[in-house]
């Protein structure tokens, strides 16, 4: 189906500005669509503190609009001139392509459907302040959004675990579908000799890092890698001039996975994934993590990846965790189910042929009526 043309709406993209599990998500199902043949371009508001609009991010197409003035998007969703308007995350863009483009095929995957108490911890926890956060609601939780998720041909999850939760928060009728997030599967995975446990994400204050840097105070035979940086410049600074006296700590600030295999090379060294927040949807860290054969050590449990391939420290006792998971090489056996489950599931063919399967079957339910028009 190389003639369908593909809008992803997203809110970041990971190479550009600051990006997270979004930014790699929609970066990930944008690079196996162009590699497939399919025409497909990216549309976002222009990240803060980013000036100019490149035509391309990692070869991926893109458009961009002021962050501030985000009807003029409207004329940019009209331009992609796409069969299908997938959003990569429920947001006021979700509305403005169906106001844009109202025949066309709109589908929205909602990653991580944020309910009051979930916003409540972001408030605490702000990645840069209190404002920022009130900013970001007003994005992601508005009539407009809501409006148009209801409005959707379809509605997806990436983990089972969510389609409650966003049939729940839009007040669907039905349960969304699964749509699992394309990655690419290692080369070769080649395990340290020495205990290795892997932190690898935005260093931000909701993902509780200091939780996991003391941690590695406490196990000075362990060696920890932490793969990521804080958005808030002081509050990384501040967790490294605390920690960068322990000397099983290896800071490698934030490493692109697709500018290279440096984060495969962690991920593929490391027995344990390490994951201190507070909480998550599912973290895309869980599933490239999983794919590598690393044990996932976490309090939350989406899937049930903790539970499952490594251990969940519901109770937040990580110390105890990561002392079951390398007493007798468990870790090894929970991530062999882990990378099992996710060749199986997430492996990048299997999920994006999963992707066109239901942009095919959307793209013929759009054309049927047309059809008959036409017959008539």
């Amino acid at each position: 189906m190389t003639d369908v043309k593909i809008c992803l709406i997203a809110t970041e993209l990971m190479g550009w500005g600051a990006a997270g599990g979004f930014g790699f998500a929609t970066r990930s199902l944008a690079r196996e669509l162009l590699e497939r043949g399919i025409e497909t371009t990216v549309v976002l508001p222009q990240p803060r503190a980013e000036t100019g609009s490149p035509a391309a991010v990692g070869g991926i197409p893109v458009r961009t609009y002021p962050r501030l003035a985000p009807a003029r998007a409207i004329e940019l969703f009209r331009g992609c001139d796409a069969d299908i308007y997938h959003s990569q995350e429920p947001s006021f863009g979700t509305w403005l392509a169906q106001r844009a483009m109202p025949d066309r095929v709109h589908l929205v995957t909602s990653r991580d459907p944020r309910l009051l108490e979930d916003w409540w911890v972001e408030l605490r926890l702000p990645t840069l302040s209190r404002l920022q956060v009130l900013q970001t609601v007003l994005h992601y939780e508005n009539p407009l959004t809501r409006t148009a998720v209801r409005r959707a041909a379809n509605v997806y999850v990436p983990a089972r675990c969510l389609a409650s939760r966003v049939q729940r928060k839009y007040g669907l009728s039905s349960l969304p579908g699964f749509l699992p997030t394309p990655v690419r599967m290692p080369r070769r995975v080649a395990k340290a000799r020495q205990p290795t446990v892997c932190i690898v994400g935005r260093l931000d204050r909701r993902k509780r890092p200091e939780r996991a840097l003391a941690l590695a105070a406490r196990f000075p035979e362990v060696r920890f890698i932490v793969a990521g940086a804080a958005q808030d410049p002081s509050f990384g600074q501040s967790l490294q001039e605390r920690y960068r006296r322990v000397g099983n700590v290896e800071f490698r600030g934030f490493v692109d996975q697709f500018a290279g295999d440096r984060l495969s090379d962690i991920f593929s060294e490391s027995w344990v994934l390490l994951n201190t927040s507070a909480r998550e949807g599912l973290p895309n860290t869980f599933i490239e993590a999983c794919a590598h054969g690393c044990a996932i050590l976490s309090a939350v449990d989406p899937d049930g990846f903790a539970s499952g391939f490594g251990h969940h420290a519901a109770d937040g006792d990580f110390a105890g965790g990561l002392r079951s998971l390398i007493v007798n090489d468990r870790w090894r056996d929970a991530g062999a189910r882990g990378a099992a489950y996710v060749a199986a599931t997430n492996a990048a063919p299997a999920a994006t042929a999963r992707h066109l399967a239901e942009y095919a079957a959307w793209r013929e339910r759009a054309r049927a009526p047309r059809l008959r028009g036409q017959d008539a």
